[in-house]
């Protein structure tokens, strides 16, 4: 961005539209797009290792406190402490900030696919075993499924606490629409951190509403059946599965 672009006029007022206006469709575009890259990707990486790394757990719960209390470990350090670390090796690149933030989201992804496999009911793997699944099978079709709305909870959680963090990269200049908070710190110039802050929220508030939109698509069986007894729904989505044979 162009500090120019930012400078601020004498009495200036809390928001300045004009402003807005002539950098929208540049400075401000720009930080979106970082903003974008920076929250979505730890969280694809995170689930990417969390969904293998909580499917072990649940199937060896030895391993389960080792993992937990690593990921709890890894959450304690502060963010800017991280990527101060990671610039020796990363530089001021992208990966600085994606790293930690992928490592942040396994304290919350890798709980929510432990606990949504261990929700699944024992006779409804017995079902499935005897409608002749085998573990892959079962794996993929019965119980990550029934598990989809407890791992969807922790994504929703991880997205959103990622949207925030991607912020905190600002102060080693690699922060999306976190630099507009400095930016308007600096010179005294409020409207790119109105701008910022309006912004990660909205984007906060879409991205759970598409998150749970995706959750009532992947799970049909749930949709409109809050009063149903879960040990219902759990049978028919092994119907299901089983009639996609």
């Amino acid at each position: 961005m162009s500090p120019s672009a930012f400078a601020p006029g004498d009495d200036e007022p809390l928001i300045r539209w004009d402003w807005i206006e002539r950098n929208l469709g540049d400075d401000i575009a720009e930080a979106f797009q970082e903003h974008l890259i920076l929250s979505f990707t730890p969280i694809l990486l995170g689930l990417a290792i969390a969904l293998p790394l909580g499917i072990a757990c649940a199937r060896w719960r030895r391993l389960y406190p080792v993992v937990l209390a690593a990921t709890s470990v890894l959450y304690a350090v502060p963010a800017i402490a991280l990527f101060v670390v990671l610039v020796a090796f990363t530089g001021l690149t992208y990966s600085t900030v994606i790293y930690p933030l992928a490592l942040y989201t396994l304290s919350v992804l890798v709980p929510g696919v432990v606990d949504g496999l261990r929700s699944v009911p024992d006779h409804v793997r017995q079902s499935a075993d005897a409608m002749g699944f085998g573990p892959l099978r079962r794996l993929v079709q019965v119980e990550l499924p029934l598990a989809i709305p407890v791992v969807m909870a922790g994504l929703r959680v991880a997205t959103v606490s990622n949207i925030s963090l991607v912020s905190v990269g600002s102060l080693i200049g690699i922060g999306g629409l976190g630099e507009l908070f400095t930016t308007g710190l600096q010179r005294d110039f409020p409207t790119p951190i109105i701008v910022g802050i309006a912004l990660i929220i909205a984007l906060a508030l879409v991205s759970d509403v598409l998150l749970l939109l995706v959750q009532r698509l992947l799970t049909p069986w749930e949709r409109g059946r809050v009063s149903r007894r879960p040990e219902r729904a759990a049978a028919e989505a092994v119907t299901v599965a089983g009639g996609e044979r």
